[in-house]
């Protein structure tokens, strides 16, 4: 299993209505980079719901069900959705500053690749995410 991060502005898809609407297709991508995160995805790979601009945290996670497909948004062949499907609302989101501060977290794909809206995560990074989103379960 892989795992990404994908951002949204809360003020344009809140994880919320992502959560009301249970899955959605991630459109709108349009960073070649980041078209090539979304092909490398793969049918059950987790993804941290970032929201960027406002909040600046780590607010969830979503699974993808679908694998990439042509961009319903755009007739050119050269971008790709995924379809995810909301999984959870993490009892305490986790802050960019945080982040930064982490020594392991410090290096996420998120903060050297700050402009892109689909990135990579490593293994060890999502599991200490997830501890840090769960403090009642730690």
């Amino acid at each position: 299993m892989n795992y990404w991060l994908v951002k949204s502005e809360p003020q344009k898809y809140p994880i919320s209505r992502f959560e009301e609407d249970g899955s959605t297709i991630w459109d709108g991508v349009r960073n070649y980079q980041a078209r090539n995160n979304l092909q490398a995805m793969r049918l059950g790979d987790l993804c941290l719901y970032y929201h960027s601009n406002e909040g600046r945290e780590i607010v969830g996670l979503a699974r993808v069900v679908k694998e990439a497909f042509q961009d319903p948004t755009t007739s050119e062949d050269a971008w790709v959705v995924v379809e995810l499907a909301f999984e959870e609302l993490f009892p305490r989101p986790f802050g960019l500053a945080e982040m930064k501060a982490h020594p392991v977290l410090s290096k996420m794909e998120l903060i050297r690749q700050s402009r892109l809206s689909v990135v990579p995560v490593r293994t060890e990074e999502f599991d200490l995410v997830i501890r840090l989103t769960h403090p009642e379960e730690n």
